[in-house]
């Protein structure tokens, strides 16, 4: 914990990434209560947990359903409705794709072309069954895989919001490993809005494209630098596309989404990676509480709308267009 300008800062590591909470009043009681918060709906929802619901729903594919708790079936029946529209890129089914690429972990390699075949058969979302009344989920083919990890970060994101809403803290900033939920504005420094990086892809820590400039939003990025390996000369990022099987490959280094509430950043960062820039704008026009900041490899800086944020470009290698 450290403090400057009457901020305090705590961090810890969770959900494989660093976690940071940052108050205006010294509390470290109420930073070990949110760290908790947070490791708890980590063990529901994260795959390759011994006690995760999640990981019960996995393991008995093929066999019966699983009843889960009402958080985890309201959020399995959020990533469902996004991702059975024809064409989406988020599709929670995924699982044994993700499994079998393990991108960002050891023992990552490029599957052969016949083994990502078999694997897509196991990843259609329709297939997903869920029984309201009985709060269950039913993966009904051996070998099928939810995975919450393109949702769950804003889902709790959103929680301890409103946890810090509940107990009269309403200037805050939790980072969850590069998903940004603000709340209200800064105290110090006499800043009007929280400044979030736009890191610079493929390049080092602190290198930063420009600064985002929001108050009382969320802003979540997801880029093709985060997690991937190279073969023979090619990226191979963790961004799937669930159509292929393959890492998605278009325009986009990254995608930003400025919201009210993380699960929607973390639902259109997916689905506005796969629509790339001219879908993405069309998709977004109707949708003024949402908006994107795309990042391409031509090094462009393309907004959607930005009503919500300004934006300070640092790095004059990137254009704003």
């Amino acid at each position: 914990m450290s403090s400057d300008h009457r901020a305090y800062v705590y961090s810890t590591v969770l959900m494989g990434s660093p976690i940071v909470l940052k108050l205006f009043e010294h509390d470290e009681n109420l930073a070990s209560r949110v760290f908790r918060l947070i490791k708890r709906y980590e063990d529901m929802l994260t795959v390759n947990r011994p006690h995760s619901e999640v990981m019960d729903i996995n393991d008995a594919a093929g066999r019966h359903p699983v009843p889960v708790s009402q958080p985890v079936f309201e959020l399995i029946k959020r990533a469902r409705a996004v991702s059975l529209p024809d064409g989406s890129c988020f599709n929670f089914a995924i699982g044994p794709l993700v499994k079998r690429w393990k991108i960002g972990f050891n023992g990552r390699s490029v599957p052969p072309a016949n083994e990502l075949r078999d694997l897509l058969a196991l990843t259609n979302p329709h297939d997903v069954v869920l029984n309201e009344r009985a709060r269950s989920v039913f993966l009904p083919r051996t070998g099928m895989e939810i995975d919450l990890g393109a949702i769950a970060k804003g889902y709790i994101a959103d929680v301890i919001r409103d946890f810090l809403h509940g107990h009269a803290i309403h200037d805050a900033l939790i980072n969850l490993g590069g998903n940004v939920q603000t709340l209200g504005a800064p105290r110090n420094g006499g800043q009007g809005a929280w400044a979030i990086g736009l890191k610079t892809p493929f390049s080092h820590m602190d290198a930063l494209i420009g600064i985002i400039s929001v108050t009382d939003k969320s802003v979540v990025t997801s880029g093709v630098y985060e997690r991937y390996f190279k073969r023979n000369g090619r990226y191979y990022h963790h961004i799937l596309d669930p159509a292929t099987g393959y890492p998605l490959d278009n325009e986009l280094l990254s995608v930003t989404i400025v919201s009210d509430d993380a699960i929607d950043g973390d639902i259109h960062t997916t689905l506005m990676y796969g629509m790339g820039v001219e879908k993405g704008l069309a998709y977004l026009s109707g949708m003024p509480h949402i908006e994107a900041i795309f990042v391409t490899r031509d090094r462009r800086v393309i907004f959607s709308s930005p009503r919500q944020f300004t934006f300070t470009l640092l790095d004059q290698s990137y254009r704003i267009a």
